[in-house]
């Protein structure tokens, strides 16, 4: 039997490297492109000016794509020309004529380009190449790059013509780079405005007519209009949808966790101090269970309710205190220790089920500009890991504590974040992340099992499936 199942494998594995051969002979890369489309990595490609954006629109696609689960990382050929020629002199780098300056920069895209080939050949699902491509030579290089790896392109173009928006850019981001460290404000600006010129003369907007079969999608002046042309797939289309949403107007948003009890003392005297340490003029986001509207009512002022904020499903565990579950069922509180994110609650929910819930939720924040969300732990570690830029390892034990409200304040490339304490005593509903390896209660628990099904195919079964959720070394120890 296993011999014939061999035979088959092998049969085909030659037919289907044969019929590999034999489309790209008669058909060439075109036919091999097209069957790569439904589920072949992505190249998200940057095009337009310096002091456009394109770096903050890649930090924050980078970290939406890897919150909702897709493997994405980010390469700036900038910096790769800074770890290159380590002291930046000026804008003279920068000019068409300047030979050795040109072979830099191309020894550098090449270098990120080859990094953007080994991260998606071993892994990785989607590579952002954030660089200008300002010229359709450029363009055309990667995509023929793209074509000989089986990469799909998507190319993300920032137009602007605003000088406001674009002088506020070099101010608040440019002035920060190591390019200026040692330069004076005034003179650091005179500089990147004549390294903007470098760039003007030769750039190659992508257009209507000669880029029709590419897919890209233009944004023009900051969101006021956007050009979206041959969405492939479904990461395009969230990549689409996601760019539609963000903005760049100043704005904080609030999280904090609903009252300690219903309306106490103690929860009245937060309350009192909430209104107090927030902004007046801001709308308030609360889940649809008792205690965040109680919270949200108390401040006299109109909310929201939204049934997406409400509190991870705990299932069978609903309602019950960590020590409960770690006596009443053991074994789902040793399994949830060994992958608290992805580990499901019987007939509930995990955390990586909760971040799918919460993703309309993102959507309409990066929309909005001052928001108060008054919400449950588990959603707001969920929240905080798409501002934070958090791993999904990390998210879970997340420190989000009672009667504290969290300030988050987008910057340039991340968020900046202020704790405001109520000076009111809570309980402290934090469980540290435990230590490499089983505690003796989780190991016992994996010894009553095996010993239970030990010779059976069950026990077969639960060993295959082992490497998911517990360590080799206690699992051999209990075989």
């Amino acid at each position: 039997m296993l011999s014939k199942i061999t035979l088959k494998l092998r049969t085909t594995r030659l037919t289907v490297t044969f019929l590999s051969h034999f489309l790209s002979v008669f058909f060439g890369s075109y036919f091999l492109g097209l069957v790569c489309m439904t589920n072949c990595p992505t190249l998200i490609v940057t095009v337009g000016l310096p002091a456009r954006g394109k770096t903050y629109i890649s930090k924050k696609l980078t970290r939406y794509l890897n919150w909702i689960g897709v493997p994405t990382r980010e390469f700036n050929v900038g910096q790769y020309r800074r770890e290159l020629v380590k002291i930046y002199k000026s804008f003279e780098f920068f000019r068409p004529d300047n030979e050795e300056g040109l072979r830099i920069r191309r020894q550098c895209a090449s270098a990120a380009l080859n990094d953007v080939r080994q991260y998606l050949t071993s892994g990785g699902q989607v590579a952002v190449f954030d660089a200008t491509n300002t010229t359709r030579e450029r363009r055309d290089t990667i995509l023929q790059f793209a074509d000989q790896n089986g990469f799909k392109v998507f190319f993300v173009e920032s137009v602007c013509e605003d000088p406001d928006v674009i002088q506020a850019n070099i101010v608040q981001v440019k002035l920060g780079s190591p390019d200026y460290t040692n330069c004076n404000s005034d003179e650091a600006v005179e500089d990147f405005m004549k390294r903007i010129k470098c760039y003007e003369n030769s750039y190659e907007t992508l257009d209507e007519v000669l880029d029709r079969d590419l897919s890209y999608i233009k944004i023009i002046d900051v969101g006021q209009r956007y050009l979206v042309n041959r969405v492939l797939d479904h990461i395009q289309s969230r990549i689409v949808y996601y760019l539609m949403n963000i903005h760049i107007t100043p704005r904080s948003i609030y999280l904090c966790r609903h009252g300690e009890s219903e309306l106490n003392v103690k929860g009245r005297k937060e309350v009192h101090k909430l209104t107090g340490n927030i902004l007046h003029d801001l709308k308030i986001w609360t889940s649809q269970m008792k205690r965040t509207i109680q919270t949200a009512e108390a401040l006299h002022v109109p909310y929201e309710q939204w049934k997406v904020l409400n509190e991870i499903d705990a299932g069978v565990c609903e309602e019950l205190m960590y020590e409960e579950i770690q006596e009443n069922y053991p074994l789902e509180f040793a399994l949830r220790d060994q992958d608290k994110y992805r580990y499901r609650y019987p007939k509930g929910e995990s955390y990586e089920d909760l971040v799918q819930r919460l993703e309309p939720v993102i959507m309409e924040l990066e929309r909005q500009e001052n928001v108060l969300v008054v919400c449950h732990q588990a959603v707001m570690r969920c929240l905080l890991a798409y501002f934070l830029d958090k791993t999904a390892e990390e998210l879970p034990y997340l420190k989000c504590p009672l009667h504290t409200v969290l300030k988050l304040t987008p910057v340039a490339y991340g968020c900046k974040v202020e704790s405001i304490r109520l000076n009111v005593e809570a309980v402290d509903t934090h469980r540290e992340k435990p230590k490499v390896g089983q505690t003796p209660q989780e190991t016992s628990v994996l010894k009553c099992l095996v010993k239970l099904f030990k010779g059976g195919l069950l026990s077969l079964f639960i060993y295959v499936v082992r490497p998911m959720h517990v360590n080799k070394h206690t699992w051999d120890s209990c075989l």
